[in-house]
C-alpha cells in the first residue's frame, strides 16, 4: 500500500521542515531530539488516578521506575514498559504519554523503567536492568499493591527488543512468571538481511542507516549480536515463552524480522498474534494522538493486555 495520507503529510512536514536524521546529530543533540519529538506526536498526557516514582537498586546506581495507577482497587495486573530509542536515546518521559493511556484503556497498573542507556551502559546492562526490574517489582508486588501472578512486560522498538529478552531470560532463570508480551516493532535479530531493511531508506524517516547507528552504540562488538538477549531470534528454543502480540509497521525496516520471530514464537506453540498496519511507519504506535493507525493499534494492545491479564469484562 501507499503510505497512509496522515503519514504522508507527517513526512511532507518533515522536510519542509528540514528534520535532520537522528543519525546525523551527536548523542546528546539526538536525545533531545528524539524526546522533543515523541512529545509532539504524543499529545496532552492523560491524568491517571496515582503516579509514583521510585527507585531500585542496580549495582551502585539507582534505577528510576514510574508507577502509573489507574484506580484504587488493590492488586492489579501490571505491565511492565520498557521505552524505545535503539537502547541509545529515551528515558522514562519518553513513555510517559503511552503508560497513561495504556494503564487507562487496560485497566491495569503500568510501571515504566528507566534502564541504563548505551554507549555509556552497553549490552548486556539493559537487559540486565530490566530483569532486574521486573523480578524487583515481583518481589514488591505487595507494597507496590499489584498482582504477581498477572504481570506482562512490553515495549515498542528497542524496548520491544528488551521485553523479547527479558522473557527469555526469566524463561532461563525459572522466573518471575511473565502472562504476557508486548512486541511493537521490536528489534529481533542484529545483522538481519531482510527486505525491509533494504527497501526502507527514506532519510526523512526511520531506515536502515538508523538501524545501524544504534547497533553500533548497543553492542561493544559485532560478536555480541550473537548473544539472543541481544537478539531474540537466535535463541535454540521460544517454547514456553509466555503469550505475545507483536505488532508492525509497513514502511518500516525492523518488519520483516519483527514479523520473522512472531512466527518463531507461532511455532514453538507460544499463542501468538501478529499485526501489520499498512501504511503506518515506524514509531506510529507514539503517534496514536495524530495516527488514525496509532489508535488502532493502541487500540489493539489494550485488548490483548485486558485479555491475557484476566480483565476482560
Amino acid at each position: 500500500m501507499p503510505l497512509d495520507p496522515q503519514v504522508r503529510r507527517w513526512r511532507e512536514r518533515r522536510i519542509a521542515d528540514q528534520v535532520r536524521p537522528l543519525y546525523t546529530l551527536t548523542l546528546a543533540e539526538a536525545r533531545a531530539a528524539d524526546l522533543a519529538e515523541i512529545r509532539a506526536g504524543g499529545g496532552a498526557p492523560e491524568p491517571v488516578h496515582e503516579v509514583i516514582e521510585l527507585t531500585m537498586p542496580a549495582g551502585d546506581d539507582q534505577l528510576p521506575l514510574r508507577l502509573y495507577r489507574p484506580s484504587g482497587q488493590p492488586r492489579q495486573p501490571a505491565l511492565i514498559y520498557f521505552f524505545g530509542g535503539g537502547w541509545t536515546l529515551g528515558q522514562i518521559d519518553t513513555c510517559d504519554g503511552i503508560c497513561r493511556t495504556l494503564a487507562n484503556a487496560a485497566g491495569c497498573v503500568v510501571i515504566a523503567v528507566g534502564y541504563r542507556l548505551a554507549p555509556e551502559h552497553k549490552f548486556p546492562v539493559p537487559v540486565q536492568d530490566c530483569y532486574d526490574a521486573v523480578s524487583w517489582i515481583a518481589e514488591h508486588a505487595e507494597e507496590l499493591g499489584v498482582d504477581p501472578d498477572r504481570l506482562a512486560v512490553g515495549g515498542d522498538s528497542a524496548g520491544g527488543n528488551l521485553a523479547a529478552a527479558v522473557t527469555l531470560r526469566a524463561k532461563d532463570q525459572g522466573g518471575p512468571p511473565l502472562a504476557a508480551q508486548l512486541l511493537v516493532y521490536p528489534n529481533t535479530c542484529f545483522g538481519a538481511d531482510t527486505e525491509s531493511l533494504r527497501e526502507n531508506d527514506d532519510p526523512s524517516m526511520f531506515n536502515r542507516r538508523s538501524v545501524d547507528w544504534y547497533w553500533t552504540h548497543y553492542l561493544s562488538s559485532p560478536s555480541d549480536g550473537g548473544d539472543p538477549l541481544a537478539s531474540p531470534l537466535l535463541a535454540a528454543d521460544h517454547a514456553g515463552l509466555p503469550p505475545a502480540l507483536v505488532i508492525t509497521a509497513e514502511y518500516d525496516p525492523l518488519r520483516d524480522e519483527a514479523e520473522q520471530y512472531a512466527q518463531r514464537l507461532a511455532a514453538a506453540g507460544v499463542p501468538t498474534e501478529l499485526s501489520r498496519y499498512d501504511g503506518m511507519m515506524h514509531g506510529f504506535f507514539l503517534m496514536y494522538p495524530v495516527l488514525d493507525g496509532g489508535r488502532r493499534a493502541v487500540d489493539e494492545a489494550v485488548r490483548f493486555l485486558r485479555t491475557r491479564l484476566g480483565l476482560v469484562r
